[in-house]
C-alpha cells in the first residue's frame, strides 16, 4: 500500500486564531491512500459481512438486497424473511457509490472505472471485467488522481498554518499539493426480466439492453447486451447541468437535476434525444414516474442550494410539455417510491410517509414512521426496504394507516 504526495480538499476551511500580528489558521485535509488495480481486482470477492457505515445506493433483485456503503462496497443482505433481513457477505470496491444488476451481473463504480462482478451466487462473486477511466468525473475537480492505481481511502489530516497578520496565505504546502473544498457522497424486475430494482437516487439504469449513467453534465451509454462484457458506447452532453439521479421508465429515461427535470427518449438506445423539461427553483431533485405523472422531490440546504422542501406532482401525459399539477409541503424530501396508488416518501428526519396518490390534486398522508431519518426507499407489494442515516429498515406498509418496521440492520460508524 503507497500514499501518495497529493492532499485532496478541507473539511474544515478556517479556524482563525490570533495573538497581535500572528495568525495561526487550523486546517483539516484528506490524504488519498493508493493501491494497485491488481489489488483492488484480487480483492472483489464475497468476504465476510461487514458493519455499516454509510450506506447509500441500493438494489433489488430477487431475495437480495445489494446495498452501497460510500466508497467502501457493497453489501448483500438476504430478504427472503422480512422480519430477519441478514448482512451475509460484502464486498470491498473502493471508490464504489452507485450500482446496477442485470440477471447474474452487477455494475459498480471504483472510482475512475467500472467493474462487472458475476453474482450468480452471491456467496462467491468473481470479477468478469474492468473498463479503465470511463467515469473520469471522479477526478474530484481540480484534484486529479493517479488513474493507474486506485484509492483505497482518504486519511484525515490535522494541521497549523502560522503567518503574519498582513500576509497573503500561501496553500502550497509543497509543490505537488492541490486544494479544493469539500462538498457535504419479494420484488419483481424494474424494467424487464432479471433487471434490478435501483431506488430513486441512483445513477445508474438499465433499460433497452444498456446501461446509462449520468454524471453532473452527461448521461454515458453502456452497451450491456452481453451481459458480462458491457462496452462503453458514448456519452451524451447534458445542457442544463447539476444532474443528480436518473429513473427508466418505458423507452423513456427521467433525469433529475437541481434544476429541473428532464426526459429523454431512447428510441434509439445508443442516441439519447431530449423530450421535455420542467424546472424548477434550485434544490436537490430525485424523480420517479408511473407513466402518466411524475414525482419530485425538492430539498433545500447542503450543495442543493434554495429553500424548496416540497413534493411537486407533475403531468407527463404531453411529454414534451410537462405540467404542474399541484405542490405539497414536506419536511427535507429525498428518495421516493410508487406502488399502485400510494406513494412512500423518505422525508429526511420526518421518517417515511406513506400517502394516497390516485388523486394527484389531492394527494394525502395516511401514515408514517418516524425515529429514522430517512433517504431512499424500494417499495412493492405492501413491502418497502428504506435506507435511512440510522440503518436500513424492513418495513410492512400492507396496512397503510398503520406502517411497521419489521427488522432494521443499524449503522455502526467505525471511521
Amino acid at each position: 500500500m503507497k500514499q501518495h504526495s497529493f492532499l485532496f480538499f478541507i473539511l474544515v476551511a478556517l479556524v482563525i486564531s490570533c495573538t497581535k500580528d500572528n495568525l495561526e489558521e487550523h486546517f483539516t485535509f484528506f490524504k488519498p491512500v493508493y493501491v494497485t488495480k491488481e489489488s483492488v481486482k484480487a480483492n472483489i470477492r464475497s468476504s465476510e459481512p461487514e458493519l455499516l457505515e454509510n450506506p447509500g445506493k441500493l438494489v433489488v433483485k430477487d431475495k437480495y438486497l445489494y446495498l452501497n456503503d460510500a466508497d467502501k462496497g457493497i453489501h448483500i443482505i438476504d430478504i427472503s424473511n422480512p422480519s430477519q433481513i441478514k448482512n451475509v457477505v460484502f464486498i470491498h470496491i473502493p471508490g464504489c457509490i452507485d450500482l446496477a444488476v442485470k440477471g447474474d451481473y452487477l455494475y459498480a463504480d471504483c472510482y475512475t472505472d467500472m467493474v462487472t462482478i458475476d453474482i450468480s451466487n452471491p456467496l462467491q462473486v468473481t470479477v468478469k471485467q474492468f473498463l479503465t477511466g470511463v467515469f473520469p468525473h471522479r477526478a474530484y475537480r481540480n484534484f486529479v488522481a493517479d488513474t493507474t492505481r486506485v484509492i483505497q481511502q482518504w486519511i484525515r489530516v490535522d494541521t497549523v498554518l502560522k503567518r503574519r497578520f498582513r500576509e497573503t496565505l500561501d496553500f502550497q504546502i509543497n509543490k505537488d499539493s492541490q486544494f479544493m473544498y469539500a462538498s457535504a457522497s419479494s420484488f419483481a424486475s424494474a424494467s424487464g426480466a432479471g433487471i434490478g430494482k435501483a431506488g430513486s437516487m441512483a445513477r445508474f439504469a438499465l433499460l433497452s439492453e444498456r446501461l446509462y449513467t449520468v454524471s453532473d453534465r452527461d448521461l454515458k451509454v453502456f452497451n450491456v447486451a452481453r451481459a458480462e462484457q458491457p462496452f462503453y458506447v458514448k456519452s451524451v452532453y447534458l445542457l442544463n447541468g447539476n444532474i443528480e439521479t436518473i429513473f427508466p421508465y418505458a423507452d423513456k429515461l427521467f433525469i433529475g437535476s437541481q434544476n429541473g427535470m428532464f426526459i429523454y427518449h431512447t428510441a434509439n438506445p445508443d442516441e439519447p434525444v431530449k423530450l421535455g423539461q420542467f424546472m424548477h427553483a434550485r434544490s436537490c431533485d430525485p424523480v420517479i414516474t408511473d407513466g402518466r405523472y411524475a414525482y419530485v422531490t425538492l430539498r433545500a440546504g447542503n450543495a442543493c442550494g434554495g429553500n424548496s422542501n416540497q413534493l411537486d406532482v407533475i403531468d407527463v401525459k404531453q411529454i414534451t410539455n410537462p405540467q404542474l399539477v399541484k405542490t405539497y409541503p414536506m419536511n427535507s424530501p429525498a428518495g421516493l417510491a410508487k406502488d399502485g396508488n400510494l406513494l412512500l416518501i423518505c422525508d429526511g428526519k420526518a421518517g417515511v410517509k406513506i400517502m394516497e396518490a390516485s388523486d394527484a390534486a389531492a394527494v394525502t398522508t395516511l401514515g408514517k414512521i418516524t425515529g429514522m431519518e430517512a433517504y431512499d426507499v424500494i417499495a412493492e407489494n405492501g413491502y418497502a426496504i428504506v435506507v435511512a442515516k440510522e440503518g436500513i429498515y424492513s418495513i410492512s406498509y400492507s396496512d397503510p394507516l398503520n406502517p411497521q418496521v419489521l427488522a432494521k440492520i443499524p449503522v455502526t460508524p467505525t471511521r
